[in-house]
Order: structure tokens, then C-alpha cells, then sequence
């Protein structure tokens, strides 16, 4: 081990010259700039070996922004820092003699104060796992990367991955990926099963393809039918955090802000109550960024993160409302008996998977099979599906339909319109509007006018409900006024929903909106419908 470097300090101008020189100098290992501020890679002690599945699973290491307090106990470690003093001996002649010493935290703080920190390395994520870099390259020595600025902290130790893997290799990842590991899930279509690979295997390719990630559902008709040992599969290979759902928008901005200072891969809000309706703005904002910007938790400062995660959910027939419908890919578990754990697992491919994805030798088991898939993938010049579109998400499904198509697994994206038949927002809009052109085709109305419609007749002694339950009504279930039917009706102006599309202008005097219902003899095309 080499001697630590000295630092000689003097007065409180001179000090902080020379801390601030040392540091971008490098005295310190392990540290790298990150939004203009230092921070240090230190490993984290009292982690547990292995968690359960649907426990969080943090990575071995974490960004620890550098304080007046951490920079002073680094320099402990690894510098020797003195001041000059001086004294009398006993002739009484004056000596000098060197004095270690820990710099003032005024000394300490000044240095840190400053954003500019040239030469300082820049860290721009902390990763758990090997990922693609840009130029196609597979990113797998655990450390730091000049390239990219990822930090590798590798939640298992991974032997080598071949550049250019065998056609036995291949063979061998595809037998096991799809005969064993995930063969005894009870898949409602194929598009599920490739749904999900495409899923496992995104954090691995989202640097590569820079493409923003849609949001992922897995949910099941029954309880323990695998869903959490599905949405460990990539938790445990990147690191996860486990998060509560909540209804409030205000609290899942906080909890989207917190979790994203933290080093994981991917987060999951799981076990959602049944039938779960997922309609959030402040999540569809949240994956159709690159950056999430808020308010620090506690202070005034503004902060802005790169969202690189990928976020899931998790529950029994979860349904999705409003923009999360074309934003989400949802992997579907059917197992149509009434105990499914009660399944005889003597034949399985891998007898216990929720315990055996835990072990963190399986875990490697896992990502190497799917990392040969990725170069292999790579080797044959990365083929896109040229053919898929989704969105702000469509670099996304071009390169993992090519990646999935490569490896003939099939039936990828072939359920969305199953998602959109969840979306509970479509389907309420949908049957109002129907049952509005129904009953009234194209006749010109004012939401005053509407709203008296709404109303039940009472025949025969007995209540009659004239929309059969279908007229539009407020969060809360109720009929809104004639006031708030009007909002709510232009909020949905020129927006199909199936065949049918809203439509507004002034009545004949120009002082009042008046709404019909079209319902055109050719429908939009498959796109205006997204």
C-alpha cells in the first residue's frame, strides 16, 4: 500500500487552494462529479445475502454526496493532511514540526460550494448489471466506466460474456430462458411471455437504444399465480425498491422523487388492491420523460434527475385509465383453476422459483443466459421490427421487436388492444357515448340540456333509468351538474373513443356551446385511436 499523499495547509485562502487542487487532482479514489456536486462510491455494510422476491433489493454500493463531514473523514483515510508550527525546545531555540491536522469545516465547506470540478470524472448512473453501451458494446467490468460514466456495481460476480457468443451458447440461453425458467407461467397469450422478456431485458438495452421505457403491468385473474417472482426476475438482477401504491398524486410525486435519488434498476409498486384502476398523470409524466424535475423533499432547491429506471406494478386485474392506456405493456397471467399454488411442482422446469430467483447464484444463472441473447442479437447487427409503433415509445418497441423477433419468440405488443380493453377511462367514455348516439344520434345539445336527460322517469311506480347506467359521472359516482358536465364534455372534444368522436360548436346565437356525437361510416385508423 503506498504512503498517503501530503497536504500542507496554511491560512484559510491557501487551505482551501490546495484541498480544492487535490481533489480535482483525484487524491480521493472512487470519486466523480454528478450535478455539479462530488460524490463518493463506498460499498454498503449490513446488506442481506439474499431477500425474498417482493422484498427491496438494493445494490452493494451507493453515490454518497461528499459533505464537510464525509470530505473531512476521506481525507483521514486518504491523505496525510498537516499544518507547520513552531515551538520552543529547551535551549530555547525555536523548531518547527509538522501537525496533523482535519481543515476547518468553514475550510471544507468552501471547497465543496463550487459546481465547477474540471477533470473530476463525471458519474451518470449507477448500474446493477452489464448494460449495451452506444457503440454496441457490452459494458461488463464491474467499476467505473470512462465511456459511458456508469458506475458497475455488479450484484453478482458474473464471469465474462463472450463478444460473440456460440451457436451453442445461444441454444443453451434459449432453452434455458424459455423452457425453464419462465415455461411453467400461466401465459395468457404469447404476447404476454414476450411481453415480459422484452421487459427483462430493457435495462440491459435502454442506454443503447435511448429510447424513453413504457411502464409495466403484470397482473393475474388469481393470487399466486407468479406475479412477484416475475417482477423479481429483473428487480433481483438491477436492484429494486418496493414501493406502496397511493391514490394521492401529491404523495406518488414524493415517493417517485425519493426512490429516484436511490441506486436501483427498477422500482414496483406492488400487490395493488384488486381491480386497481392505474390513471396518474403524474406517472404518465413520469415515463414519458427523460428527466424528472421537482422540488427537493425538505428544501426550495429544485432538482433534476434522469429517469433510467424501469417501473412496474403489480395486482389482480388491474385496469389503466386516461394516458397510462398507451403507455403501459402488460403481461397477463391466466392460470384458470381455483388455488394456484396448490400445483403440482414435480414437473416444473424449476420446482420453487420464488425461492430459487433469491439465491444470488441463480441470479447470475438468469443474466448470463440473457446477456449471450443480447450480443447475440448485437453479433447479427441489432435488426429492428421496423413495423411497431407506440408512441413516444416506438425506438423502444422497434429494437426490442427486433431483439425478441431475432430469437423467434413471438407475439410481442399483439395485446394492446386488450390493454386499452382494460382501460377503464375507454370503456366509460365508450358506452356514454354510444348510448348518447343512441339515443339522440346527431342532434345538437347544450350540457344543460343533457343533463336534464340524465335524469330517471318514474313509471309504474318504479324508477327507470333511461341510460341504463351509462352516463358519464364524476370520480365519486355521482351525476355531475349541467356546470361540470360541461367541463367535462370539452375535455373530451375531438377524442374517439371506438367509432364514436365528440364534437362541439356555438348554438345559433353564439352564447352557448352545443355537443353531438359523431359517429362517422369509417372510424379512425388505428393510430388516430391511440
Amino acid at each position: 500500500m503506498s504512503a498517503p499523499r501530503r497536504l500542507e495547509i496554511g491560512s484559510g485562502p491557501e487551505s482551501i487552494r490546495v484541498v480544492k487542487k487535490a481533489l480535482v487532482d483525484g487524491i480521493l479514489p472512487d470519486t466523480y462529479v454528478s450535478a455539479g456536486s462530488l460524490v463518493h462510491m463506498e460499498e454498503v455494510s449490513g446488506g442481506l445475502a439474499s431477500v425474498a422476491a417482493d422484498e427491496d433489493s438494493p445494490l452493494p454500493v451507493s453515490a454518497s454526496t461528499v459533505t464537510p463531514p464525509v470530505l473531512a473523514g476521506l481525507l483521514a483515510g486518504h491523505a496525510y493532511v498537516y499544518r507547520m508550527r513552531a515551538r520552543k525546545n529547551e535551549g530555547g531555540s525555536v523548531e518547527t514540526y509538522e501537525e496533523e491536522m482535519t481543515p476547518p469545516r468553514e475550510t471544507l465547506s468552501a471547497v465543496l460550494a463550487g459546481k465547477t470540478w474540471p477533470g473530476v470524472p463525471p458519474l451518470r448512473g449507477v448500474i446493477g448489471a452489464p448494460v449495451l453501451r452506444r457503440d454496441g458494446t457490452l459494458l461488463q467490468k464491474p467499476g467505473y466506466d470512462p465511456a459511458t460514466g456508469l458506475y458497475l456495481a455488479a450484484k453478482v460476480a458474473l464471469p465474462p460474456v463472450p463478444d460473440r457468443p456460440t451457436p451453442e451458447q445461444v441454444g443453451e440461453a434459449r432453452q434455458f430462458l424459455l423452457r425453464r425458467f419462465l415455461r411453467d407461467f400461466p401465459w395468457s397469450t404469447p404476447a404476454d411471455r414476450a411481453n415480459y422478456v422484452a421487459l427483462l431485458a430493457t435495462p440491459i438495452l435502454r442506454h443503447y437504444t435511448r429510447s424513453l421505457t413504457p411502464f409495466g403491468v403484470i397482473d393475474a385473474t388469481m393470487p399466486a399465480s407468479g406475479k412477484t417472482i416475475l417482477t423479481a426476475g429483473p428487480g433481483m438482477l438491477y436492484g429494486q425498491r418496493v414501493l406502496p401504491w397511493t391514490y394521492s398524486e401529491e404523495e406518488l410525486r414524493k415517493s417517485i422523487t425519493a426512490v429516484l435519488a436511490e441506486q436501483v434498476g427498477v422500482v414496483i409498486f406492488d400487490n395493488l388492491a384488486e381491480g386497481t384502476v392505474i390513471d396518474s398523470a403524474i406517472l404518465a409524466q413520469l415515463v414519458t420523460g427523460g428527466v424528472w424535475s421537482d422540488r427537493q423533499l425538505g428544501s426550495s432547491r429544485t432538482l433534476a434527475v434522469v429517469n433510467d429506471r424501469l417501473w412496474m406494478a403489480t395486482g389482480n386485474n388491474l385496469q389503466v385509465g386516461g394516458d397510462m392506456a398507451s403507455r403501459t405493456v402488460r403481461v397477463h397471467l391466466d392460470p384458470n383453476m381455483p388455488r394456484p399454488e396448490e400445483r403440482d411442482q414435480s414437473g416444473f422446469g424449476i420446482p420453487h422459483l420464488d425461492q430459487w430467483i433469491t439465491v444470488p447464484a441463480n441470479q447470475l444463472t438468469v443474466l448470463w443466459h440473457l446477456l449471450v441473447l443480447v450480443l447475440d442479437w448485437t453479433g447479427a447487427g441489432a435488426p429492428k421490427e421496423m413495423n411497431l409503433s407506440m408512441r413516444q415509445f416506438t425506438p423502444w418497441a422497434q429494437a426490442l421487436g427486433g431483439f425478441l423477433a431475432h430469437h423467434n419468440i413471438s407475439g410481442f405488443l399483439t395485446n394492446t388492444d386488450e390493454v386499452r380493453g382494460v382501460d377503464e377511462d375507454e370503456v366509460r367514455w365508450r358506452a356514454f357515448l354510444g348510448c348518447w348516439h343512441d339515443r339522440h344520434g346527431d342532434r345538437r345539445m347544450t350540457a344543460s340540456e343533457l343533463r336534464v336527460d340524465a335524469e330517471p322517469d318514474f313509471g309504474g311506480g318504479r324508477e327507470i333509468d333511461r341510460w341504463e347506467g351509462q352516463f358519464i359521472t364524476t370520480p365519486s359516482g355521482r351525476l355531475p351538474n349541467a356546470l361540470g358536465l360541461g367541463r367535462l364534455l370539452t375535455g373530451q372534444i375531438g377524442r374517439w373513443r371506438g367509432p364514436y368522436v365528440l364534437r362541439q360548436a356555438k348554438n345559433e346565437r353564439g352564447d352557448r356551446n352545443v355537443f353531438w356525437v359523431d359517429k362517422p361510416a369509417t372510424g379512425p385508423t388505428a393510430e388516430e385511436n391511440r
